[in-house]
């Protein structure tokens, strides 16, 4: 492996934000508007090589995804009207749009091209916040993914001759598609932090789900979350589970996703986490990287619908992670993006990078648990599903 040139990179194009449902679709690509915008606002395009990848080919496409489908999405981005919902395309999740094969590849692209940089030692660190479109499966959309470029950017690794890559995803949904793509792959350790299935779509990632039987038990890993749990309770969960796991395994690569939708003010769900609790979470992600995979670091974006207030903070913050230049919690924001907000939005932006809630306490799973606590019993039951397939004691 090439030496790390030690800059970060962030992949962009301004032509990922076509990625457009439309008009009252929840996933709003001001969002992504918004998230660049603040990003250089406090000047942190700068500090990062900013890469635009080239769409994800077929043959890309197809380490993850059935050609059939592929041939699908491309017919429903040339005649929206007819998409074959079979395909789950043409739904009130995933409707049609034209260019949507285009675009879609486009973001799958950009974390595949993040893959290769980060493993070939062009960069230590890359984020594309237009990712971490978990829940696209192999032959259908899902859950406003069409191409799950999370899977796409673990097969390249896996294709370039990684041999263990770690997925930490904390969207408050469960990571299906990529769970799904690596079921049977023990190369690839997949772990969900996510609002338990019984409140919330996909209604999947159980703590029983642990990959498939051989080889690959113990390689998927869920934690499923009591609705209204807050910061404390999600550091919690998030520290009793991921570094011991991630410390087990020794991934060369760790790719995060980092889905801003367990926020409080998030429309679609019911966590109850703050900003500042994400941050957290953005600041440990980085330092499980350089502790556990000689800093290979691929951080992705995923969901999020409070699309002012919490998306760009949330994702700025992780390129600033990423970048080396951390944005301080009660930094100011610049009015100049504050202005943008409302010409785009028609919506006051936040005045601080904080919810106000830095430094985020919790309380360490080492010190005591308590088994009648809803939060610990998920912990417990992730625990005692996956770690002692892993080695480890529950």
């Amino acid at each position: 492996m090439t030496h790390m040139s030690g800059r970060a990179q962030l992949m962009w194009d301004e032509a990922v934000t076509g990625y457009d449902f439309g008009r009252d679709h929840p996933m709003d690509p001001v969002r992504l508007r918004l998230t660049r915008g603040l990003v250089d606002a406090f000047g942190l395009d700068r500090e990062v090589a900013v890469v635009a990848a080239k769409p994800a080919g077929d043959s890309t496409l197809r380490l993850v995804h059935r050609q059939d489908y592929i041939d699908a999405v491309k017919a429903a981005s040339l005649r929206p009207e007819a998409a074959d919902q079979s395909y789950g395309l043409g739904t009130t999740d995933d409707p049609a749009f034209a260019g949507m094969h285009e675009v879609s590849a486009l973001i799958a692209g950009q974390s595949v091209g993040a893959a290769e940089a980060v493993w070939r030692g062009e960069a230590l660190h890359a984020v594309n916040f237009a990712g971490g479109l978990h829940h696209a499966m192999p032959g259908s959309a899902s859950g406003f993914c069409i191409y799950n470029d999370a899977a796409l950017a673990i097969a390249r690794l896996l294709e370039l001759g990684a041999e263990r890559v770690a997925y930490v995803d904390v969207d408050v949904h469960h990571g299906d598609g990529v769970q799904a793509a690596f079921w049977d792959d023990p190369r690839v350790l997949t772990i969900s932090l996510h609002e338990h299935p019984r409140t919330l779509f996909p209604q999947t990632g159980w703590p029983e789900e642990t990959g498939a039987a051989g080889a690959a038990e113990g390689s998927a890993v869920n934690v499923a979350l009591p609705a209204g749990t807050g910061d404390a309770g999600w550091l919690r969960a998030f520290h009793a589970v991921v570094p011991e796991l991630i410390a087990g395994f020794r991934p060369q690569v760790l790719v995060t996703q980092h889905g801003a939708d367990t926020h409080f003010e998030d429309p679609l769900a019911h966590l109850a986490v703050s900003l500042d609790a994400q941050r957290a979470v953005q600041v440990a992600c980085h330092e499980l990287a350089h502790e556990h995979a000689d800093g290979r670091w691929i951080a992705l974006g995923g969901g999020g619908y409070a699309v002012v207030e919490v998306v760009p903070r949330s994702w700025t913050h992780l390129v600033g992670i990423a970048a080396g230049r951390p944005v301080a919690p009660e930094t100011v924001i610049p009015e100049s993006w504050r202005q943008q907000v409302y010409a785009l939005s028609r919506q006051l932006g936040p005045m601080r990078m904080t919810d106000g809630r830095w430094p985020v306490d919790f309380g360490a799973w080492e010190a005591g648990y308590d088994p009648a606590d809803r939060l610990d019993q998920a912990v417990l039951a992730t625990r005692r599903a996956v770690f002692p397939l892993r080695g480890l004691l529950a």
